[in-house]
């Protein structure tokens, strides 16, 4: 009787999600090693129907992405022609429980197979990765599926509701409408908000020595401050300011400290790729995608340049800070270099590091011509941030001058650049900023007079808050505690989609169907679209992650009051009309003002009679 030995072909197969991962992997495996990709997710929630069973523990009813049969036959026979099965997906919960559905499709047991991460695609990394593989976190994949399930009921749940009650093809989500809640508050803010008249008055003076002339800002009278609101305030100031002499009271000279900002995290990644390169959030994560997974470079073959894209963590490995080091002393000067720790907020998910430079060594100059000009803007924007995050602080020399006039009060601020630090390299990006103002002040000594060349008030009205950015949004969301940075780009893909909101170049609006939908939730789903609420989810979620709480316990605590709600709203709640967006173009045909409506392809203009029939 002769046994039947299985013959391995393969002795290690390496499952990623991506086919540039695979190939950036590939070279730092030996032997007879194979990396294939998954191409993402392999199962999911069928999209026919809700695919949870609320009755029986809030089951998912997971089924074989469509078009993935072969792909699926491809990996069972790779994982069975080998000795060993590494699960190297995403370091993050979505990666985790894409790990999870691939043990369960290839039939491997959860509690012993081979789990490997790496938080950066370097040949270090991902051969420690490959030698210390752990088993699958269960409690992540938990986090990802209590996400996946709520997020599917209430999807699923309330938009046959809207369709009913609002109109066909509308859809809610948890996150989503939140931020069109944020949006559409923000436009009635502004619609809402009253301008306030106040006046400035400045002194333009000049020293007698150098005739160099400067300004000071009207501030107040014999040492208390005054706001001045009327033209009438401004003119009897001015009045007393006939004739007067202007005699510098006090000069104080002193230093200010500028820090750089820490390196990045997803979520300050997306708003400066937005404020700097203006990239859209989508666009910032699809190329930041490419340069973790790898790109092509000559002599180098596939390399990933960047650390784990999805992180809310600010640390930086001990390896990273040296590299960076080597990098400024020797190119700025030992004076250049500060060791910067910066401490990460108290709710960041700190598995991984911040976003930094995989290679410090690779500048971005080096591989330009390797990168699509996009892939060089992110890479270059990335590396800087990193560096520059290990300088040392820019400093200013400041002086303040206090002027007195006939007993009236003007300060002159001025500031030069001492030392620029880590500005040499890089400066943060600011969202609507208002620069300081500064003047360059001769130098002048105490009871020193000055000569007044010129005295002018100036009339302005305070203004309404900016509306929301992409950057500004992210950054709201982010304050908020709402959703997490991985999932912002896909929340502003949805809502721009669904024409709850629109952009005029930057700036996000909300429309009239976004107006409508926002306020029928807010009648009828209070809790779905309610800040804290929504934040407190997400603490759940984390402490489903950290083992803390079951996720079906979680689940049936948010369906009971949901259920509620729902059935109310289905049976109580009133139709809502949504208003045509009227514009101020006639009509040829009756000479009403048309309306705008929405088509296959975009918007066009109406007749608002035709547009009831």
């Amino acid at each position: 009787m002769s046994l039947l030995i299985h013959k391995y072909m393969i002795d290690k197969l390496v499952i990623v999600e991506s086919p540039a991962k695979a190939n950036t992997i590939k070279k730092f495996l030996g032997g007879n090693s194979k990396v294939v990709a998954s191409m993402g997710h392999i199962r999911d929630l069928p999209k026919s129907k809700l695919g949870v069973d609320i009755e029986h523990d809030f089951e998912p009813e997971y089924i074989n992405i469509r078009g993935k049969g072969s792909l699926i036959n491809s990996l069972k026979k790779d994982a069975n022609d080998a000795k060993q099965v590494y699960l190297a997906t995403d370091p993050d919960r979505e990666g985790e429980a894409i790990a999870w559905h691939l043990a369960y499709i290839l039939g491997l047991d959860p509690k012993t197979v081979a789990r490997v991460t790496f938080n950066e695609i370097t040949k270090n990394a991902v051969q420690n990765g490959i030698a210390n593989p752990r088993t699958i976190d269960l409690n992540l994949t938990d986090a990802q599926q209590a996400r996946r399930v709520m997020d599917r009921i209430v999807g699923y749940k309330i938009s046959p509701v809207l369709w009913r009650k609002v109109g066909k093809g509308l859809s809610a989500g948890r996150v989503q409408s939140v931020a069109v809640r944020l949006i559409v508050e923000r436009e009635e803010e502004i619609q809402n908000f009253i301008p306030e008249e106040y006046w400035n008055i400045t002194l333009i003076a000049s020293d007698f020595a150098t005739n160099t002339q400067f300004e000071a800002k009207f501030i107040g009278k014999a040492g208390k401050k005054i706001e001045l609101h009327t033209k009438e305030e401004v003119d009897k100031i001015l009045a007393d300011l006939e004739g007067a002499k202007y005699i510098v009271k006090e000069v104080k000279k002193g230093e200010k400290k500028r820090s750089p900002a820490p390196p990045f995290t997803t979520s300050t990644l997306q708003q400066e790729a937005s404020r700097k390169l203006n990239f859209p959030i989508k666009k910032t994560m699809q190329v930041a995608q490419m340069l973790y997974e790898g790109v092509n470079l000559p002599g180098q073959g596939h390399t990933g340049l960047i650390t784990y894209m999805r992180t809310d963590s600010t640390r930086i490995s001990e390896e990273a800070r040296n590299a960076a080091k080597t990098v400024i002393t020797g190119k700025y000067g030992e004076n250049y270099y500060e060791n910067r720790h910066f401490k990460t907020k108290a709710e960041a998910q700190d598995a991984h590091e911040a976003i930094r430079p995989a290679h410090i060594e690779i500048e971005p100059e080096l591989v330009k011509n390797s990168l699509t000009p996009d892939q060089y803007k992110l890479y270059r924007l990335i590396y800087n941030r990193f560096i520059a995050s290990q300088m040392a602080n820019a400093i200013y020399d400041t002086l303040q001058v206090n002027i007195d006039g006939n007993t009236y009060d003007f300060r002159a601020n001025g500031q030069t650049l001492r030392f620029p630090g880590f500005m040499a390299l890089y400066v943060e990006g600011e969202d609507n900023s208002k620069d300081e103002e500064f003047t360059k002040i001769p130098p002048l000594k105490e009871k020193e007079e000055v000569k007044k060349e010129d005295l002018k008030g100036k009339q302005s009205f305070t203004e309404p808050p900016p509306r929301y950015t992409e950057a500004s949004l992210v950054k709201a969301l982010e304050e908020r505690g709402i959703g997490r940075p991985s999932t912002y780009a896909p929340t502003i893909t949805t809502i721009l989609a669904r024409r709850y909101i629109e952009k005029d170049k930057k700036n996000l609006l909300p429309t009239e169907l976004g107006k409508s939908v926002n306020k029928y939730l807010i009648t009828n789903f209070p809790d779905i679209i309610d800040y804290e609420f929504t934040a407190k989810i997400e603490e759940e979620f984390d402490k489903v992650a950290d083992g803390k709480e079951n996720w079906r316990e979680l689940m049936k605590e948010f369906y009971k009051p949901f259920a509620v709600a729902l059935k109310k709203a289905e049976e109580e709640s009133e139709r809502v009309k949504i208003e045509d967006e009227v514009t101020d173009i006639p009509c040829d045909k009756c000479g009403r003002m048309m309306v705008i409506k929405y088509g296959r392809f975009g918007k066009f203009l109406a007749c608002p009679r035709l547009s009831r029939v």
